[in-house]
């Protein structure tokens, strides 16, 4: 049990102390009442500031009534009201303390996955402040940092979908999830752009990989837009058809592990660069798109980060 006394001295300090922030979350670990309010408190204020902070960072400045020190005084009152306002409290310490007093079993480690998650996104969400000073986690985090999430819904609706076969798929061949995620989505318009035979069926095709004379499973046949010099013709080609997307994932992963055509782009994958990755593919003749790459590359970037 934590004293009552170092739950206090805790509690006092300023709302962007993530050092004292990591000891009350161990506190709060050990079980103690008292230590899980102030943990509570704690992030709230934590939040409150970084709201503050993302709204002076919106206002001009350089007036004439602005200098070094005016805006180091606008920092330490900024953080102080922040600390004042999670003491009278918003509602989200009070949900907090709630969630962790039904979860958190004697020896203080949650078994609950879902509040397993929330205890994870509040240490990310505390590491961003360090590393950027509160505004950026603000704008990722949102109203509530345990559940938010920037992406659209159709993208998490497509990597809800894909996410178990992308990451089955990781482990055979090194390349992230998100590369593999990010192609597809490439391939298929985010799933809306599948490849279909002519009686409608769903060729699971997700990487857009074609049907060689080497192919000996089923086909389907589609129009498709190949660059040829450079100019964007539309052609009608033999696609490969799976069983399931497990089935696509498992052949695309085949498909770049056998083919020495890709060992740079699977050494720029293992090394985590996206870009390094997409040109591989490009320059190894994946796709005839001149932008390939640098499409594949947003993707991966931008949206799947």
């Amino acid at each position: 049990m934590i004293p009552r006394t170092a739950t206090a001295d805790l509690s006092s300090n300023l709302a962007m102390d993530t050092k004292g922030m990591s000891e009350l979350r161990q506190s709060a670990r050990a079980g103690s009442p008292e230590a899980l309010k102030a943990t509570a408190t704690q992030f709230e204020a934590m939040f409150v500031n970084m709201m503050m902070k993302s709204m002076r960072d919106a206002t001009p400045q350089d007036g004439l009534m602005d200098s070094q020190q005016s805006k180091m005084f606008t920092t330490m009152l900024d953080q102080q009201t922040s600390q004042d306002i999670a003491k009278k409290g918003l509602g989200l310490a009070d949900v907090l303390v709630r969630q962790l007093s039904k979860t958190l079993p004697l020896d203080g480690v949650p078994t609950d996955p879902a509040m397993t998650r929330a205890l994870m996104d509040q240490a990310r969400l505390q590491r961003s402040i360090e590393a950027s000073g509160g505004a950026a986690a603000v704008a990722k985090a949102g109203a509530n940092p345990a559940a938010a999430s920037d992406k659209p819904a159709h993208v998490r609706s497509f990597q809800d979908k894909l996410s178990s076969h992308a990451e089955e798929a990781s482990r055979a061949t090194g390349i992230p999830a998100k590369f593999m995620l990010g192609q597809a989505a490439l391939e298929t318009g985010w799933g809306r752009r599948e490849i279909k035979g002519r009686d409608g069926s769903n060729s699971h095709n997700l990487f857009g990989i074609k049907a060689g004379p080497d192919w000996k499973g089923r086909v389907v046949e589609t129009a498709t837009t190949e660059y040829i010099n450079g100019k964007a013709q539309t052609r009608v080609e033999k696609f490969r058809a799976y069983d399931s997307y497990a089935d696509s994932f498992k052949d695309y992963a085949r498909l770049l592990s056998s083919n020495p055509r890709y060992e740079k782009a699977l050494a720029a994958a293992n090394g985590t660069d996206a870009a390094g990755f997409a040109m591989g593919l490009q320059r190894a003749g994946y796709a005839t798109d001149p932008n390939y790459a640098s499409k594949l590359a947003g993707i991966i970037k931008r949206t799947l980060a």
